[in-house]
């Protein structure tokens, strides 16, 4: 690859014409004879005098029946046929570049470790869903691909329980959520063996971790410490100090080091100390710190426009913080959670708890973890996250119901204009007497589909669930 190629944004692999099709399109924008053509985001159909531009953050499901490709999306369906031999090789395309987008938008990187085909099945707020997939181990996760928004990712460092059947397997999270695989053939025990051998690596980090902290932990310790810490999820401070001091001490101290110092101390003084959670996730690198790890999509002007940022947002002396390191305090009552990031430039988010700050909490763990920590989708608005920029943030809330459940109780946020101030207003909100800066509604989903609902509505769009 030479010089010209990266500066044009990218490998001659990415630069070679789009494959177009052509089809019969019957849909709301789009009717008669059009060309389409698959991109990275989205697909678009283009007939003489109109063009839609479909982005896969929109498609709830694609089917390929009676020798037509049928893609249902949250603004209706499109119908493409009379398409002779290319019908099957466009879906193959279609669903191909839609599995990517959909990995995307999981933060799922590399090549899986495992691939094997089988059914599907898991519960979740009351619904049944099931499906047929290619279902995949990756080094923290594992995924089924169906075409439709029953896809999900299953993180490895969360699960509490795994059950062999005959032909199937069943993992059970922290959070109650269970999902099983059958159907898988005589790959069920290679399947099986591939989930156990990411698991054990995953606590092998998580331990690695927890001594770095804390280099005098005893092997007891430091295993019941990454049981309850994997992955950078929080832990109530009053539990870790309860398996071992110096480790409560030590991520004080290093919380002494930031900038939530003063924030950490007056939550401390609101609220029971000992239920304060406690999360840390190391920073690998300072390219990872600075935002500058992986290739962006952007090709290297991207990398160097970061770079610039970089170096302008600082004199370059400053060594970047080892750890993030985050914070879930409770109000007094138990109904609102304050979460704070050791981070410049961070407000304290407000949500609500329903009364449970725990379910809350490990919820939140959740979230973040399937998000890679990337805060702006546990806050954005319903406006915001559907713009073209965080379209893998509204992918990612279709397909993951702890992100859905965090973002529908969002309450708002208080700005750090002043430690007196947000001491003030943070009291304030948790006594009942004043509300936190107004935040907009977060985007709305159906509980048994995942597809987006248009405010106001009474049944589901996609599968007509009562809302």
């Amino acid at each position: 690859m030479d010089l010209e190629s990266i500066m044009d944004g990218g490998t001659p692999e990415e630069q070679k014409p789009a494959v177009e099709y052509t089809a019969q399109v019957a849909s709301p924008l789009v009717s008669g004879e059009a060309k389409l053509k698959i991109g990275e985001k989205a697909l678009t159909a283009a007939a003489l005098f109109d063009t839609a531009e479909i982005a896969f953050s929109e498609i709830t499901a694609i089917a390929l029946a009676d020798y037509a490709v049928t893609v249902n999306t949250d603004g209706g369906d499109y119908i493409f046929s009379r398409m002779g031999s290319l019908c099957q090789p466009f879906y193959d395309a279609l669903l191909d570049a839609y599995n990517k987008a959909v990995l995307r938008s999981l933060f799922i990187k590399g090549s899986p470790v495992l691939t094997a085909k089988g059914d599907y099945s898991y519960t979740e707020n009351g619904a049944d869903i099931k499906g047929s997939a290619a279902v995949r181990v990756y080094e923290n996760n594992v995924t089924a691909l169906p075409p439709d928004l029953s896809a999900r990712r299953v993180p490895l460092c969360f699960v509490t329980a795994m059950g062999k059947g005959g032909f199937s397997l069943t993992l059970t999270l922290d959070t109650g959520e269970a999902y099983t695989y059958s159907k898988l053939g005589y790959e069920t025990d290679i399947f099986a063996e591939a989930v156990e051998r990411q698991i054990r690596k995953l606590r092998e980090n998580a331990l690695a971790a927890v001594k770095e902290i804390d280099p005098g932990l005893t092997a007891a310790q430091a295993s019941q410490i990454a049981k309850i810490m994997p992955q950078g999820a929080a832990a109530p401070i009053g539990k870790l100090a309860d398996i071992a001091p110096s480790f409560a001490a030590a991520l004080e101290n290093k919380i002494a080091e930031t900038r939530a110092a003063e924030y950490y101390g007056a939550f401390k003084e609101l609220c029971y100390p000992a239920q304060i959670w406690v999360g840390f996730r190391k920073n690998e690198a300072a390219m990872e710190t600075s935002g500058l790890s992986g290739t962006p999509a952007g090709g290297l002007g991207e990398i160097l426009g970061k770079l610039t940022d970089a170096i302008a947002a600082g004199d370059g002396d400053e060594a970047p913080d080892p750890y993030l390191l985050w914070l879930i305090a409770p109000s007094p009552d138990g109904q609102f959670a304050a979460v704070e990031f050791a981070e410049a430039d961070s407000a304290t988010f407000l949500y609500k708890t329903g009364g449970d700050f725990t379910a809350f909490a490990r919820q939140l763990n959740r979230a973040l973890e399937a998000i890679n920590f990337k805060r702006e989708a546990i806050r954005l608005s319903d406006d915001d996250l559907r713009k073209p920029e965080n379209a893998d943030y509204f992918m990612a809330a279709k397909r993951t119901a702890a992100l859905r459940f965090v973002r529908a109780n969002f309450a708002g946020r208080i700005i750090h204009s002043s430690a007196e101030s947000w001491r003030r207003k943070l009291a304030q909100t948790w006594n009942g007497e004043a509300e936190p800066v107004p935040a907009q509604t977060g985007a709305k989903f159906c509980g048994q589909c995942g597809a987006a609902v248009t405010q106001g509505v009474k049944f589901c769009g996609g599968c007509g669930n009562k809302l």
